[in-house]
């Protein structure tokens, strides 16, 4: 996958544009990698080392960049986990030859790194085993367990008085060691930590916690009595559990023990690790560890070991606290929801969906959505046409709000993401971005569906595999699809009835002079009121075509609800409602009057465009504003069977006349 801000630097035309050098550009990428970069950097086809905590003995920090134009290469910190690729933009679209060996490039710092790496882990694990033999035991009195309230669980001393404690490989051999004071945390050099995990307790059949750190671990297993694996760190929780499956069998009990850090990382990688390798997962319910939350009073062994008999709650205690909605952007995009958005070919649905998840990645600088508050998070961009356009819109859209910078990925071309290969190749690529996102978007779902949309198989296949996304990343996935061709399907998503039913939220597109973003479905929240948008032409600075002249685009601009002619009053609007559905749907008659079935009402008013919610209010006789309701008050109708009968005579017979045949 390949960053939006590199694809998108520049205008989509063979014209050279103007940009930083390779150097400015990789310390740019480190920086947004979450790296400081060192002060020189050398673009030599090197591996190079560097302090990414500012101390001369810190090394984990390192970078590969080939000087051969474009540059290319790799880097990333060992300590943290990251490992990204990196390509200097040279102003142009690259051509093929350049694209192939870019990756051949990085494919090789990806490899150096690797003998690098695996060449300083040998030699810091003969280093780590003489350090950890050599070392005494720690005593209850060391200030960092003091500090932390816990034992030592047979961690050791450096004679300088740090605490120490064992990393061991998945083999069980000895890969490095923690070294801890009172205001820091260091591994050792070039030991290895991925995979790595030291067991506080013995583990019999009963429940294994699994938990971040080493204070974290040691508090759970004295609260708990309960053995407890050290991941060390939230990225390697799904390492750890996997082998603790692997080991200990599908039936054993492994919990979770998250960290509930601000960034959301500790959640979403025990996320990851329960749906990939099974577990339940416990979260202290204020901010930070479990050690935390014993030492500020809370029920640390409650929250590890809650009621067994739980599946069943009092509906007292049940409603007592509110169960606030995760909103990405208020009322209208639900974390770890899935959303659809529909409309017709060519009106607008991809410019209010870029619009919309733009905000969303552009780091703060876009705080509100048409006055919808958003949170800014990662997003990931399966596109699988329009690329030359979407250059255009998304530039025009920095442009237009000002924005510089954006946390956004843009998948090259679509795939089948409802066959394995397909699943796998966008799970694979997200997984090694530097952020996990808050949304993947999907535009559109025929490019990325294998098979028939109108087949209720095809359809599950694929909600399946958005389920999937939605579980592995805690992100939402937004679809982006087309409304059918006729009339009365204008208002709907195309093929089959699953689509509809799978989702949380359902947005439609309706073109116009104005564009009107209508919300038709909202499980959990009420239905947001529709937004009136237009199209605005931006010309894109430095972007010219082959002529010389301007490249513009387009930007959508808040605009008025149209003034739309008088019509009809209430009651006369809800007779030729009912009269219509009860057409269409076949103009029954029971005991000699017209009579509808509330099924057949309903299919009607869902054709219509209707919400869920909206056509069950239509029908609810207590709504005397309402179809049902208002025509029942006024003795047009009345409850027959399963629905209702026309009771005024003079429209029943108009209703009659128009259903006999008519006389040659």
């Amino acid at each position: 996958m390949t960053k939006v801000t590199d694809i998108f630097g520049g205008p989509f035309v063979p014209v050279i544009k103007r940009v930083d050098p390779p150097e400015l550009q990789l310390a740019d990428s480190m920086r947004s990698a979450g790296i400081d970069p060192p002060a020189k950097l050398k673009i030599d086809g090197q591996m190079h080392r560097f302090s990414t905590k500012g101390r001369a003995s810190d090394d984990s920090g390192w970078y590969i960049a080939f000087p051969d134009e474009p540059v290319a290469g790799r880097f990333g910190c060992w300590r943290d986990g990251i490992d990204a690729v990196f390509r200097a933009d040279i102003g142009r679209e690259l051509t093929a030859a350049e694209q192939m060996a870019i990756a051949r490039r990085q494919s090789e710092a990806k490899a150096e790194r690797e003998r690098v790496r695996a060449k300083k882990a040998d030699v810091a694990a003969n280093t780590v085993e003489t350090i950890w033999r050599d070392a005494i035991a720690a005593s209850p009195d060391h200030p960092y367990l003091k500090q932390k309230g816990i034992e030592p669980h047979g961690a050791r001393l450096t004679g300088d008085g740090r605490l120490i404690v064992p990393l061991f490989a998945e083999g069980g051999g000895l890969s490095s060691l923690q070294y801890i004071s009172e205001n820091e945390k260091r591994y050792h050099p070039g030991g290895s930590t991925k995979g790595c995990s030291w067991v506080l307790g013995e583990i019999d059949a009963g429940p294994l916690f699994v938990a971040e750190g080493y204070a974290t671990a040691a508090t759970v297993h004295e609260v708990s009595g309960r053995p407890c694996m050290v991941a060390y760190s939230a990225n390697n929780l799904v390492d750890v559990v996997r082998q603790a499956r692997e080991v200990y069998g599908q039936t054993h009990e492994i919990v979770i023990v998250a960290d509930n850090d601000e960034s959301g990382v500790g959640r979403a990688m025990a996320d990851q690790a329960s749906a990939k390798h099974g577990g339940r997962i416990v979260m202290p319910p204020i901010e930070g560890d479990a050690n935390d939350y014993q030492q500020s009073g809370g029920d640390l062994l409650g929250l590890l070991f809650p009621p067994s008999d739980d599946w069943l709650v009092p509906a007292d205690s049940f409603s007592e606290q509110p169960a606030p909605i995760n909103w990405l952007v208020k009322q209208w995009i639900q974390r770890e929801a899935l959303i659809m958005v529909h409309g017709p070919s060519g009106g607008g649905k991809t410019f209010m969906v870029l619009d919309m998840v733009l905000a969303i990645a552009s780091r703060g600088a876009v705080p509100e959505w048409f006055g919808n508050k958003v949170r800014h998070g990662t997003v990931v961009y399966l596109a699988g046409e329009g690329h030359h356009g979407l250059r255009g819109r998304v530039a025009a859209w920095k442009q237009h709000k000002a924005v510089s910078g954006l946390d956004m990925w843009l998948s090259r071309h679509g795939l089948d993401l409802n066959t394995p290969a397909g699943f796998q190749k966008v799970v694979d690529s997200i997984r090694a971005l530097p952020e996990v996102p808050g949304v993947i978007v999907v535009d559109t779902l025929h490019r990325f569906l294998d098979g028939d949309e109108n087949s209720s198989v095809d359809a599950k296949s694929m909600l399946d595999a958005c389920s999937a996304l939605i579980q592995e990343f805690g992100a939402s996935v937004v679809l982006v699809h087309h409304t059918g061709v006729s009339v009365e399907a204008q208002h709907r998503a195309r093929g089959s009835s699953a689509w509809r039913g799978a989702l949380d939220i359902e947005i439609s597109v309706v073109p116009g002079d104005t564009i009107e973003i209508v919300q038709r479905k909202s499980k959990d929240s009420e239905e947001a009121k529709s937004i009136w948008v237009e199209l605005k032409s931006v010309p894109i600075t430095g972007w010219l075509d082959e002529d010389g002249e301007q490249v513009a685009s387009a930007v959508l601009e808040r605009a008025e609800e149209p003034v739309r002619a008088k019509k009809d009053g209430p009651l006369i609007k809800h007779q030729k409602t009912l009269a219509n559905a009860w057409w269409v749907s076949g103009a029954e008659i029971s005991e000699g009057a017209p009579y509808l079935t509330r099924s057949a009402l309903a299919r009607k008013l869902e054709g219509d465009g209707m919400a869920e919610r909206t056509v069950e209010n239509m029908m609810n006789p207590s709504y005397d504003s309402k179809l049902i309701g208002a025509l029942m008050m006024s003795n047009m109708i009345d409850r027959h069977s399963d629905g209702w009968v026309v009771t005024d005579q003079i429209w029943a017979a108009s209703m009659l006349i128009s259903r006999a045949p008519q006389s040659p």
